[in-house]
């Protein structure tokens, strides 16, 4: 009977140290995860940025005529002028 307890208790031992592992080598994925996460947030706020970017640079580009490139930039300065002189009422 003390025999079989204590296979028993052997057994137990064996089980949470497997669990243990599991559960260690399942913390780690989560942090791998996690990380990983965390880069692909930092290169899709990046990616975002360089949209942004390229967007402005057709708008201000005319799509290749500097004419109309100028235009649209001095139409813009003439709405932050007016803006301006609306903030300074």
């Amino acid at each position: 009977m003390l025999e079989d307890i204590q296979s028993r208790i052997e057994k137990l031992i064996a089980l949470y140290e497997s669990e243990k592992q599991r559960a260690d080598a399942l913390a780690a994925q989560l942090e791998e995860s996690r990380a990983h996460l965390a880069s692909s947030k930092e290169k899709i706020a990046d990616l975002d940025g360089q949209i942004d970017n390229l967007k402005l640079q057709f708008a201000f580009s005319g799509a290749g005529d500097p004419a109309l490139a100028k235009e649209r930039i001095a139409k813009l300065i003439r709405e932050i002028d007016r803006c301006i002189k609306l903030l300074e009422k």
